[in-house]
């Protein structure tokens, strides 16, 4: 027998492996995204819109007339997704689609009017977040950039998995 100590095995850290909802990278980002809609909910309510009908609008406000394909594409959703949240901006009179004269498969959407409209009011919306959240503009765009990173690292696992 040696008078060496025993060697002491590393203890994985308390995420490694962890079963604990609270040390879940998930489950966080779950809760944000569920707290940070909820902070976004009388703001858009002002607006009559949803937070999916806003997503569409700040997509079609940034880049005109385009594509459903390709607006499912910039918001990262598919088709089926997509089409029920224009038919319900289209009843409100802030959209428009109709078949692309290029290509009768595509079928183009942009703002009305009224759609452009309330751009104006919804301009407010970001600073009043930052406002009622407490969050600076650096550290909104640390946090973005952040999840970026993490989006791209994500799909990188999800495309090498299948």
């Amino acid at each position: 027998m040696t008078n060496e100590e025993p060697e002491e095995t590393a203890e994985p850290s308390r995420t490694d492996g962890s079963l604990l909802l609270d040390q879940q990278l998930c489950f966080a980002l779950y809760a944000a995204q569920r707290a940070v809609t909820a902070a976004y909910r009388p703001l858009l309510d002002e607006l009559g819109l949803t937070y999916p009908q806003y997503l569409v609008l700040l997509v079609l406000w940034e880049r005109g007339e385009i594509t459903v394909k390709e607006l499912a594409e910039a918001l990262r959703l598919d088709y089926g997704t997509v089409s029920p949240l224009l038919k319900r901006l289209e009843a409100a009179g802030l959209v428009h689609r109709e078949r692309s004269a290029r290509d009768e498969r595509s079928v183009l959407v942009a703002c009305t009017g009224r759609g452009e409209e309330l751009k104006e009011r919804a301009e407010r919306v970001p600073g009043a977040l930052l406002a009622a959240t407490g969050v600076d503009a650096a550290e909104v765009a640390r946090l973005r950039e952040e999840l970026w990173q993490l989006t791209e690292r994500a799909q990188g696992a999800a495309e090498r998995a299948r």
